[in-house]
C-alpha cells in the first residue's frame, strides 16, 4: 500500500486504528532519516517488558546508515501492538516495516509462526510476563516449547542412570525397532555418502559428518542427529517440526511421551539432539547389540522429514544422482551405484568419488571425500614407502631403543619388499645359524613391528598385513 507523507487519516474501526499508526510510524521514520536517504527499513520486537529495534536508511548508492527509533516512534509501535491484540489471538510478536522516499510503505507482522531470529528472541520469561497481559489460546509450537518445556526432555548422564535403573527394577522394557530403520552401521554409511555428495556439489543444505556424529537439517526445520559410541552402540534422535504430539503437550497440557522408556544410561544428554534442550525432540532410538530400540517414539514412517534419504541403497542413489547431474547417464548411476556399495562395506577410495563427480573444479571432491573419512568408510592406501626410507626408520628404531647389535651390524640392513611395506633385517653370513634373530616388517603407513627369525616370515607378514588393513579400511563401528 502506499500514502503520502503529508496524509494524517482518521481512525475508523480496530483494523483502521492499526493501519493509521502503521503509516504514522512511517511518517515518522521518515523524519529521523538523512537528506538523502530513498528508503529505510525498520525492525521491531516488542513484549510488555522488553523491547528491540532497529532502523536503516539506504541511499541511491545502497550506503548504509543506522539510526535509533524516535521516542515517538517507540510508543507508536506500542500503541500498534496493543490495538493488534484485538484483531486476533494476540499481539504481534515482531513487525517489519519497509518506506520509500515516494511514500511507498509495506508492513509485516510475525506472529511467531517461525522461530524469531536470534538477535531478536528474548529469554523465556520475557514472553511468559507477555502472555499474563495476553493471554493466547493456542502458541506456535517452538514458541509454547520455548516457555513451557521447563527441561522435561533434558537427561542428565545422572538422570539417565538413576531412570535406567528404575526402568530395571519396575519391568519397563525398550520396544524392538526391527522394521524401522536399516542396521545402523549401514545407515551411517549412507548418511556420509549423501553428506558427501551434497558438499561436492558445495551446497550448504544437506546432512554433515563430523566425527562420531552426523547431523541433519531438513528444509521445512526437522532434523536429527545420530551418534556412534563405543562398543557398537549409537543413538539416532531428533524432532519433526510439526509433530502432533508437541501442540497436544504445550497447547492441551497432554504428558510428555516416555521417549526414554527403558533406554539404557548412555542415552544422555551429550548424545541426544540439542532439540532435547528447547523440548522440541519428538523422538529417540538406541542401537545395541545389533538391534534398533525405543521408547514411546513415532515408527520411522512419520519421521522421514527429520532423517536423510537413508532407507535403502536405491534411495541414496536416487539423492546423490539428483545432485550429480538433472538427468543422470548410465555411466553416472553406476558410478554412484558402486559409491555406496563401497562406503556400506567401508572400501571408497578417492577415485571411487572422483569416478562419480570428475576432477572439475566445479566439485569440491577433497572435502567430499573428507566426509568419508571422517565418517570411517574409507580405504585409504599409502603410497608404496621407498626402500631406502624404510632402512633408515629400522636404523632410527634401534639406535632409539639401544637395542643390541652384536653381531647385528646395522650398515648390513637389507629390505625386502612384502605386499604392504618391507621386511628389513642383517642377512646371517655364509654358514651362519642364527636362532631368534631380529627381523623388523615397516608397514607403507610408517607403522613398525618387531619380530625375530622364529616366527616364518610368512605367517608374520599375513598378519602384519592384515593389521595394515584394519587401519585402513574403515572404522569398526
Amino acid at each position: 500500500m502506499a500514502f503520502a507523507l503529508g496524509e494524517d487519516a482518521s481512525p475508523v474501526g480496530t483494523a483502521e486504528r492499526a493501519r493509521t499508526l502503521g503509516h504514522g510510524i512511517g511518517r515518522e521514520l521518515a523524519l529521523l532519516g538523512p537528506p538523502d536517504w530513498v528508503e529505510v527499513e525498520a525492525g521491531f520486537a516488542f513484549t510488555t517488558t522488553a523491547e528491540s529495534a532497529v532502523v536503516v536508511f539506504t541511499d541511491e548508492q545502497r550506503r548504509l546508515v543506522r539510526v535509533q527509533p524516535s521516542d515517538k516512534v517507540l510508543a507508536l509501535v506500542r500503541e500498534h501492538r496493543h490495538v493488534s491484540a484485538q484483531l486476533g489471538d494476540g499481539p504481534w510478536w515482531r513487525m517489519e516495516l519497509a518506506l520509500s522516499r515516494a511514500g511507498e510503505i509495506d508492513i509485516d507482522y510475525d506472529y511467531g509462526d517461525e522461530p524469531f531470529p536470534d538477535d531478536q528472541l528474548f529469554a523465556a520469561d520475557v514472553y511468559r510476563a507477555d502472555l499474563e497481559t495476553y493471554p493466547r489460546s493456542s502458541l506456535p509450537v517452538w514458541l509454547a516449547a520455548y516457555v513451557a518445556h521447563g527441561g522435561r526432555q533434558s537427561r542428565r548422564a545422572d538422570v539417565a542412570a538413576a531412570r535406567a535403573r528404575a526402568d530395571r527394577a519396575s519391568g519397563v522394557r525398550a520396544a524392538l525397532s526391527e522394521q524401522d530403520f536399516p542396521a545402523f552401521p549401514v545407515m551411517s554409511a549412507r548418511w556420509a555418502v549423501i553428506a558427501a555428495a551434497f558438499v561436492a556439489v558445495r551446497s550448504r543444505w544437506g546432512p554433515r559428518v563430523l566425527p562420531s556424529v552426523r547431523w541433519f537439517e531438513g528444509a521445512k526445520r526437522s532434523g536429527s542427529t545420530l551418534y556412534a559410541l563405543p562398543g557398537g552402540r549409537a543413538v539416532l534422535s531428533g524432532g519433526v517440526w510439526n509433530a502432533p504430539e508437541l501442540d497436544a503437550m504445550y497447547n492441551r497440557g497432554a504428558p510428555m511421551p516416555e521417549l526414554y522408556a527403558g533406554a539404557p544410561d548412555w542415552v544422555a544428554d551429550p548424545v541426544l539432539n540439542p532439540r532435547a534442550v528447547t523440548g522440541l525432540l519428538t523422538f529417540c532410538y538406541w542401537w545395541e547389540g545389533g538391534r534398533w530400540y525405543r521408547g514411546a517414539s513415532p515408527p520411522a514412517s512419520e519421521l522421514a522429514v527429520a532423517v536423510p534419504g537413508i532407507w535403502s541403497s536405491e534411495t541414496v542413489i536416487d539423492v546423490v544422482t539428483g545432485l550429480v547431474a538433472s538427468d543422470p547417464n548410465e555411466r553416472q548411476v553406476a558410478a554412484v551405484t558402486t559409491l555406496v556399495s563401497a562406503a556400506e562395506v567401508g572400501v571408497v577410495t578417492r577415485e571411487t568419488l572422483v569416478d562419480v563427480f570428475g576432477s572439475a573444479a566445479d566439485f569440491d571432491v577433497d572435502s567430499a571425500f573428507y566426509q568419508l573419512v571422517m565418517a570411517g568408510v574409507t580405504l585409504r592406501v599409502p603410497e608404496p614407502m621407498p626402500r631406502d626410507e624404510a632402512i633408515a626408520l629400522v636404523r632410527e628404531f634401534v639406535v632409539r631403543k639401544d637395542l643390541d647389535t652384536t653381531g647385528y651390524p646395522l650398515d648390513n640392513l637389507r629390505a625386502e619388499r612384502i605386499g604392504v611395506g618391507w621386511m628389513v633385517h642383517v642377512p646371517t653370513a655364509p654358514g651362519e645359524i642364527a636362532l631368534g634373530r631380529a627381523i623388523f616388517y615397516i608397514a607403507d603407513d610408517g607403522v613398525l613391528e618387531q619380530s625375530s627369525s622364529s616366527v616364518a616370515p610368512s605367517a608374520f607378514a599375513a598378519e602384519f598385513e592384515r593389521r595394515f588393513q584394519l587401519r585402513h579400511g574403515g572404522m569398526e563401528i
